[in-house]
């Protein structure tokens, strides 16, 4: 396919006063460019004008190569290497940015979300789960993690502890103490609990039966957000895969920055990368080709 530029050629007719049966006669199967030297070289100023606005003008080199056509930015875009096809990224608009996420299958989004920062795949996540649904789905190591991460202080757990049912509690200090519980209450039990030294306190945290682990994790997160950070990445993908469609996947990734987004898209193929820059602004897209390819306009008007 080749760009159909300007179909009956009257813009380049206006533009440079050549008549109807001239253009017929004497340049019917010249190319763009080729016409434009030979009125030049006849002495026509407005060729000269013409050539010179042509690579200066995002307006003109819109109009005249029918840019606002996805089709027709493919013709420039199918001639660039890989580097010059990234250069346009920054400059699109993040819906299109977006729109460029929906080429890559679930197994690759999974890849490319364990290498963003923890607080945007933290960020993801939440727009496909509840709090509750996050701790609901977490593998016990991961809770184990959770609950006995240095960035946890001990009086943070204490705090919350009381929340959990006596048997729990019960159950954490004796594993950890040989002591019988089963005179005290629930407050007492904390309390013993407070006075264990740091690797005692690890032990009954992860003596904790699954259940009682998911509810003080998620009161502790609900407290502190940003504990979801220490969360392996590839468990929130592994949640990620098992319970959502690569469709819901692209669109929680709309929260994702901008930037890392492009280093996603840079991934792409460059036939798959130029369809999605082709969804960019014409103008934009025109003044990018000016700037940094004029090559590529003399190039094309050739064919």
């Amino acid at each position: 396919m080749s760009i159909v530029i300007d179909t009956d050629l009257t813009t380049l007719m206006y533009k440079l006063n050549i008549s109807a049966s001239k253009m017929e006669q004497e340049y019917a199967d010249l190319t763009i460019e080729e016409i434009v030297e030979a009125e030049a070289e006849a002495g026509n100023q407005e060729a000269v004008k013409y050539a010179e606005e042509l690579f200066q003008s995002p307006d003109m080199l819109v109009k005249i190569f029918k840019l606002a056509d996805p089709n027709n930015k493919l013709e420039f875009l199918n001639e660039m290497t890989a580097d010059q096809l990234r250069s346009f990224l920054p400059l699109m608009e993040e819906e299109d940015i977006n729109e460029g996420l929906k080429f890559f299958t679930q197994n690759k989004l999974m890849k490319m979300l364990e290498e963003i920062p923890p607080e945007q795949l933290v960020n993801t996540v939440f727009e496909m789960f509840s709090q509750e649904e996050i701790v609901q789905y977490l593998p016990e190591d991961q809770l184990d993690k959770f609950l006995t991460d240095t960035d946890i202080e001990k009086n943070k757990v204490l705090n919350h502890l009381p929340s959990i049912p006596k048997e729990y509690l019960m159950q954490m200090y004796e594993s950890v103490s040989g002591e019988s519980t089963d005179k005290m209450n629930s407050r007492e039990i904390v309390d013993k609990l407070s006075d264990l030294n740091p690797l005692q306190f690890k032990d009954a945290m992860l003596s904790m039966q699954p259940v009682a682990k998911q509810q003080l994790t998620l009161g502790l997160a609900k407290e502190h957000n940003e504990l979801y950070q220490n969360i392996d990445a590839h468990a929130y993908t592994n949640m990620i895969n098992t319970y959502k469609q690569q469709p819901e996947v692209v669109k929680a990734m709309e929260v994702i920055e901008p930037e890392e987004k492009i280093k996603m898209l840079q991934q792409l193929p460059n036939d798959l990368l130029s369809i999605v820059i082709t969804q960019m602004d014409a103008r934009v897209f025109a003044d990018t080709l000016i700037k940094e390819n004029p090559e590529l306009i003399a190039q094309i008007m050739m064919k």
